[in-house]
């Protein structure tokens, strides 16, 4: 079979009673190679999944957050080794010891600054949580502890969150204004927003389950490793939810593919140096996750180090990440391929074998010119 039949092959297998719709999208060379939207965006009103789906974004939110950072510097309006308290100075949460530790826009960027996804119940992590102002909602996130000094540690969190914060005081704005100046505008991204007007084309979301469970307001949901994720159907229905550079914008999988072949180089608006700073190992040999072994972490997402450790069929130096909502999108600066899944059906197409049975029908294709 060529890709085009395996990767539908992947697809259909899902459809049965894993996932309920999906956008899938692979570009190489910034040419698209394949494109399909399956399934259904409203199961239950049997509408079918489009190509101009919207879809909830969640940690898609945090690579285009990312990308206005590095864009920001290289326009001379800040320094990602400059401390986020000469921005914010009431930003100053302690260790476990009791001290202030200086946390860099770097340590933000890399998931390095000790800021976790552990808040207290009265802080928006950006899918769930009360409807209150940014400012807020940070002000709240600083009387949390710090897991460790920044620069000692990784751990995935909501240091994006704050990132947000920091690019907004700078711009002087809110965080849609920067992020649609820096990037959703330069990169033709027009349904990349922290709020949703046009429902009729936003996705229903689904919870796992055989089949996938309609989504409740809210609603939790049994994460593979053990413990529940919460989710706010609504939240993106509501313009006073705060803007949370972690997972709080929604868009269409087109817009988020300009995104990804922008770093692949298709269409830049980075330089060429800090394209390649973005995609390269950001944290050392600071310890990862289990799960994430043989793979470093950059600016915009985990990098493979080591193939074999990784599991993965794709080269060292591939760039991957998803979001809980439902999708994974990988970066392959060596085969020049971006490949998006974008589906409505959490945590399946984030985390489950969904992501692997895309990727693997990509890397088992015999082209003798893709490169493992």
């Amino acid at each position: 079979m060529g890709l085009v039949e395996r990767v539908n092959a992947a697809i259909d297998a899902a459809l049965v009673n894993r996932i309920v719709g999906c956008v899938v999208l692979i570009h190489r060379n910034g040419e698209e190679i394949y494109a399909r939207a399956a399934g259904f965006a409203d199961r239950e009103a049997e509408r079918a999944m489009k190509r101009d789906a919207i879809f909830r974004l969640a940690s898609i939110t945090k690579p285009i957050v990312a990308t206005a950072t590095l864009h920001m510097q290289e326009l001379g309006l800040l320094d990602i080794d400059d401390a986020i308290t000469n921005v914010l100075p009431w930003f100053t949460p302690q260790t476990r010891d009791g001290t202030r530790p200086t946390i860099l826009i770097r340590h933000l960027l890399t998931h390095t600054s000790g800021i976790t996804y552990d808040v207290p119940p009265d802080v928006s992590p950006g899918m769930s949580g009360p409807i209150i102002s940014l400012e807020e909602n940070l002000r709240r996130l600083a009387m949390a502890p710090l897991a460790f000094a920044p620069g000692r540690g990784w751990a995935y969190g909501m240091g994006t969150d704050v990132l947000g914060g920091v690019l907004a005081a700078i711009n002087g704005s809110n965080l849609e204004a920067v992020l649609a100046e820096y990037v959703c505008h330069p990169l033709i991204m027009p349904d990349t927003h922290f709020y949703v007007a046009d429902t009729k084309r936003l996705t229903v979301p689904y919870a796992d389950g055989l089949p996938p469970k309609r989504m409740s307001e809210p609603e939790k949901v049994l994460e593979p490793g053990g413990g529940f994720g919460e989710f706010s159907p609504g939240r993106i229905l509501n313009a006073e939810a705060p803007q949370s550079g972690s997972g709080g914008m929604a868009g269409t999988a087109d817009d988020v593919m300009k995104l990804l072949d922008s770093f692949n180089s298709t269409n830049p608006i980075l330089r060429p140096e800090t394209i390649t700073a973005a995609l390269t190992n950001q944290i050392g040999m600071l310890p990862r996750p289990e799960n994430d072994a043989g793979k470093r972490f950059n600016f915009i997402g985990s990098v493979v180090d080591d193939p074999k450790v990784a599991r993965t069929p794709c080269p060292a130096g591939t760039v991957e990440w998803g979001g809980t909502w439902g999708h994974n999108w990988i970066i392959d600066p060596v085969n020049h391929l971006s490949i998006l899944t974008c589906t409505n059906t959490a945590f399946e197409g984030c985390w489950g074998p969904f992501r692997e049975d895309i990727r693997d029908a990509v890397y088992s294709y015999k082209d003798p010119s893709i490169r493992s």
